[in-house]
């Protein structure tokens, strides 16, 4: 029998039993508040899996609010996952690589993804955060780290169907890791039946970060905004700049040998203009009080390149802990 919203609170007692319990009418708010109670013990609301937000509207508003000087990583990002979660049964899972200088965005993105997706974010069940050289530092045990990606992946579909994992410095994963990860991004309806197409894969890397630079310069020495470079012209540098890498095992792996990454989303350095937003939001962020003449001070503590210094060398990275300076 359907459940028609605010008429029952329910709870998945197994696999196929949904168990019902009609309440009296005595306030909406009275049944929110059940009903979150339910959820509080992990898995069951009326939407479904109530650790699960999915919450498009929030991500778009955060990109647009907090990520600076990013017009292509916001559009792509929000359109692939929002198509992505909009799609009935998707071929495959989403996979997303994100490009370009530390600093610029690419975990800080990632972490907006998680927050919107999922009730808990970072911290939920659903999303596992995997840091190359600290989750998997030394060659020689690869074979047992292949193992181990490879369990922790199909636990975590299994306990959550929409599944985020994020691998951090992706650029220095071994590339039998990379090819461990293959068949869950693939064309398959499912491995040891499991399905693994309502999952995200989410790799954040430097590489790519040089020819995303330099076309972004080009264009300002060409007097043209950085605004008007599109996605289909730097998506094609910097997949050419991929496959002609010789840093880690990322550019050489299946995953892009057999065009298994759905969208390479590119990073772009960030000016002083977009410095200056980002420690206008640090200061937001604690609630204090500041002044441009303070912004500008701490952008200009920053160190700016190439000669032109029209690029933060660090991005937006470390200027949470410079407003310190700035502090009675």
């Amino acid at each position: 029998m359907p459940v028609s919203p605010g008429s029952c609170a329910c709870k998945i007692w197994s696999d196929r039993l949904l168990l019902c319990w009609s309440l009296p009418l005595v306030g909406q708010d009275y049944l929110e508040i059940l009903s979150s109670w339910y959820c509080s013990f992990g898995k069951c609301c009326e939407t479904g899996d109530c650790r699960i937000a999915n919450n498009i509207t929030g991500l778009e508003l955060d990109l647009s609010r907090r990520l600076h000087g990013q017009h292509l990583a916001k559009d792509v990002i929000l359109k692939a996952v929002q198509g992505f979660l909009e799609t009935p049964q998707p071929e495959k899972a989403l996979a997303l690589s994100f490009h370009g200088w530390s600093g610029t965005g690419k975990n800080f993105v990632a972490r907006m993804i998680a927050d919107h997706l999922y009730r808990d974010g970072l911290k939920s069940e659903c999303v596992k955060v995997f840091i190359s050289l600290f989750h998997f530092p030394h060659p020689k045990y690869v074979d047992l780290y292949k193992v181990q990606l490879k369990k922790q992946i199909s636990e975590t579909v299994q306990l959550c169907k929409q599944s985020l994992f994020i691998f951090d410095e992706a650029e220095k994963l071994h590339s039998g890791l990379l090819d461990a990860i293959k068949p869950y991004v693939d064309h398959y309806d499912s491995i040891d039946e499991v399905d693994y197409r309502r999952s995200i894969f989410l790799f954040l890397s430097n590489i790519g970060g040089n020819i995303i630079n330099q076309v972004t310069l080009d264009f300002w020495r060409a007097g043209r905004a950085r605004e008007e470079i599109t996605m289909e012209y730097l998506e094609q540098h910097l997949h050419l700049e991929l496959l002609e890498s010789t840093d880690g095992g990322f550019a050489h792996s299946h995953l892009l040998e057999e065009n298994l990454i759905d969208f390479f989303v590119p990073f772009l350095p960030l000016e002083n203009r977009h410095v200056k937003l980002c420690v206008r939001d640090a200061f937001l962020a604690r609630s204090l009080p500041y002044t441009e003449e303070v912004l500008d001070e701490v952008v200009r503590m920053m160190v700016f390149i190439p000669e032109e210094k029209l690029f933060s060398a660090q991005g937006c990275k470390s200027v949470s802990h410079r407003i310190n300076y700035f502090l009675p």
